[in-house]
């Protein structure tokens, strides 16, 4: 009787360890999750119909749309955005105080079974590319500079060396926040983003006064070279870190900003003066942080094509369009190995 007793307990007590030590814990509320980190094209800048707190009140830009990406994707009956435009690493790391992605990302796995976490974060480090688009834009407007491709070029190298650390480490956060939520590393899919290029060298006559205040070679030279280039250190990112790589630098190809007549066939917003940011005192950037970020269209193709790369279980793909106008997940040779995503 006392060895059939002991031997019961052994067997619960092994039994609650192995839960424990689990892929994840039990939901503490009904449902999966699928939570979105990052900066502005996770957050859904662009999409508009931003959630209230982040329109600009109190000094919150962070610009959290409803039709972003993560609320698109289909992963989950739960979907949970933590992205905020503006963001850079620091933003997503423990540690950085209240606001911490990675610290809010632990609250959430520990309410709900989260079984993928999304992460979109680097544009806002040393690459800075809303700084290099910025200086483009005025490269073209100043005739005695002429196109800033040349000077981005040289400088694109090492701004990338400098980013790829700080993403690591940002990577490496989110890892030990599910660990502290109790979650193994199987137990979730973690993807890393790349990100989608806003303009063409394809664009149409007259495309300064249409919104694209850019020389052809400049951005030529962002969607041929500098995306595709930021794409290929972050996936070497997901692949020391065990994270899956999706690769968005031809997601919005044919409809980037002012590739169409009809701003409305585009998936990037052209050029944008939002003045609904002036009701919350935002004057300069906030006025202008839309502009050249996938639009709902964009995030919806983007949401279809993340949903089918998770469920499709490829270790790293590309987002390339297709005839019907939609996205489809090509899965590529390897993270950081020339591939579909490499094309140009």
């Amino acid at each position: 009787m006392r060895s059939g007793l002991r031997l019961c307990l052994v067997l619960l007590l092994t039994v609650g360890a192995a839960a424990t030590l689990g892929a994840a814990p039990a939901a503490a509320s009904a449902g999966e999750a699928v939570v979105a980190l990052g900066d502005s094209t996770a957050s859904g800048e662009g999409a508009g119909d931003y959630e209230p707190g982040t329109r600009g009140e109190g000094g919150n830009w962070c610009h959290r749309s409803p039709a972003a990406y993560v609320h698109r994707s289909g992963l989950a009956p739960v979907t949970v955005n933590l992205a905020c435009s503006g963001a850079d690493t620091a933003a997503v790391r423990l540690g950085s105080g209240p606001g911490s992605q990675a610290a809010q990302l632990a609250s959430v796995a520990r309410a709900h079974r989260v079984t993928t976490v999304t992460v979109q974060i680097g544009s806002n480090d040393d690459v800075a590319l809303t700084t290099v688009l910025t200086a483009c834009i005025r490269a073209f407007l100043d005739p005695r500079r002429g196109p800033c491709r040349d000077a981005a070029a040289a400088a694109w190298p090492a701004r990338l060396a400098a980013t790829v650390p700080k993403v690591e480490a940002a990577v490496a956060d989110i890892r030990s926040a599910m660990r502290d939520a109790g979650y193994t590393d199987d137990g979730y899919v973690l993807v890393l983003l790349s990100y989608a290029a806003p303009v063409t060298e394809r664009m149409g006559r007259f495309h300064s006064t249409r919104g694209c205040p850019y020389h052809r070679v400049d951005a030529g030279w962002a969607r041929t070279v500098a995306l595709p280039q930021l794409a290929g250190a972050l996936a070497g990112v997901a692949s020391r870190a065990g994270a899956r790589f999706l690769d968005l630098s031809r997601a919005t190809e044919g409809r980037e900003a002012c590739s169409r007549d009809d701003p409305a066939a585009e998936w990037q917003r052209r050029l944008s003066v939002d003045p609904e940011a002036l009701r919350h005192g935002g004057l300069g950037t906030p006025l202008v942080q839309e502009s050249f970020h996938p639009n709902a269209a964009g995030h919806t193709a983007i949401g279809g094509c993340l949903g089918s790369f998770v469920r499709g279980g490829a270790p790293a793909a590309a987002c390339l369009p297709t005839p019907d106008g939609t996205l489809q997940a090509v899965p590529v040779l390897s993270p950081g190995r020339p591939g579909p995503a490499a094309a140009s």
